[in-house]
């Protein structure tokens, strides 16, 4: 199975445009202090950008995130 990280980064890629904690947290089924903590992490470490628009965060992948993402081979 898939680590969450991983999950994020899968449906991030897959995103048109900034995605919020919340949605992020259900598409990959965990809660939203989880989700929050992986995105931070993330955002610390250069993968993600971030903009806070009223009370939502929002979260896309950063150029160069390739590095970080393994596809699955199967």
């Amino acid at each position: 199975m898939k680590n969450t990280r991983q999950k994020i980064m899968n449906f991030l890629k897959k995103a048109d445009w900034p995605s919020t904690t919340e949605d992020i947290a259900a598409e990959v089924k965990v809660s939203w202090n989880t989700a929050q903590v992986h995105l931070l992490k993330m955002l610390y470490e250069g993968i993600l950008r971030y903009k806070k628009v009223g009370r939502q965060n929002q979260f896309w992948l950063n150029e160069g995130y390739e590095k970080y993402f393994k596809e699955d081979k199967k």
